[in-house]
């Protein structure tokens, strides 16, 4: 068994994600790290906040794997009394290095909506929007997916509340809770702006999270298409695990001396969530 080194371990994730795979407007890569610096332990999360890099300091880990970037649209500054600035010290101060796999792992073969549909037992049909430089078919945004069983909304819901982490927010429908579901579609993340091709699939329901009153409104008003909206962490969190055990794959095969761990830390930032006691039909509230 060997110990490898950062640049040794970058390589290998960008294998399975490459940086040139990721949109235009992402940040997506290296963004804190010594390239010959060791690696024995590795942690995947969602989010790269405080939280979660003193978990990884009390780990151990060398390097921290997050799905969502830490510096999206720039910085002109990393001083420490800004929290993003505060886990850059951090980070640097106790020799972990931080890597990113964001719109590049979404759209991945297996990336982010396979584990999505993994954690409910959907069985993947094809993307929802196919990778158009993919000659194979099988990148893309989301995933259309079949029940080997069919099941009504209502128990749909209940699965994805059951199979995936528990959050405050929970599972959120629109629709029948009667209605049969056959097929689905999946998206990890924000979905809402992909109504018109989850109409076009012709499934029978769109599981995905983030999703605002206007688009949802009309999306329900155009088809019977039933939409089951979880929290934005718990539909992505799927993929830490996905990816955990990707790299160990890699480490086994190469022979590295490395530990991969997936953080269990909710970072769903919504903490509590109080039931209507009340139902208002049509008018205006007395």
């Amino acid at each position: 068994m060997c110990v490898p080194r950062l640049s040794e371990v970058i390589a290998a994730l960008e294998t399975l994600w490459p940086a040139e795979r990721a949109e235009s407007w992402d940040a997506v890569g290296t963004v804190v790290g010594d390239p010959d610096q060791e690696v024995r332990r590795v942690l995947f999360a969602v989010d790269p906040v405080q939280e979660i890099v003193d978990e990884a300091v009390k780990l151990g880990a060398d390097l921290l794997v997050t799905h969502h970037p830490l510096y999206l649209r720039g910085t002109t500054t990393v001083a420490a009394t800004h929290f993003k600035g505060r886990v850059v010290h951090t980070l640097i101060k106790n020799d972990i290095a931080l890597h990113v796999a964001h719109t590049n792992a979404d759209t991945a073969d297996p990336g982010v909506s396979d584990a999505l549909a993994g954690a409910l037992d959907l069985r993947v049909v094809r993307p929802l929007v196919p990778d158009p430089a993919d000659a194979s078919g099988r990148r893309g945004l989301g995933r259309i997916c079949e029940l080997d069983h069919p099941l009504t909304v209502r128990e749909l819901a209940a699965k994805a509340a059951e199979r995936l982490p528990a959050t405050a927010q929970g599972i959120r429908v629109a629709g029948d809770p009667e209605a049969v579901v056959r097929m689905v579609a999946v998206s990890g993340g924000s979905g809402d702006s992909l109504f018109d091709v989850v109409r076009a699939a012709g499934v029978d329901a769109f599981l995905t999270a983030d999703l605002r009153h206007h688009p949802a409104s009309e999306a329900r008003a155009h088809s019977p298409l039933a939409l089951l909206d979880a929290a934005h962490w718990a539909t992505e969190w799927p993929w830490c695990e996905l990816g955990a055990a990707q790299l160990d794959e890699i480490s086994d095969r190469e022979g590295w001396d490395l530990r991969v761990h997936v953080s269990r830390t909710v970072t769903d930032p919504w903490t509590a969530h109080a039931a209507s006691t009340t139902t208002h039909t049509t008018g205006a509230p007395n």
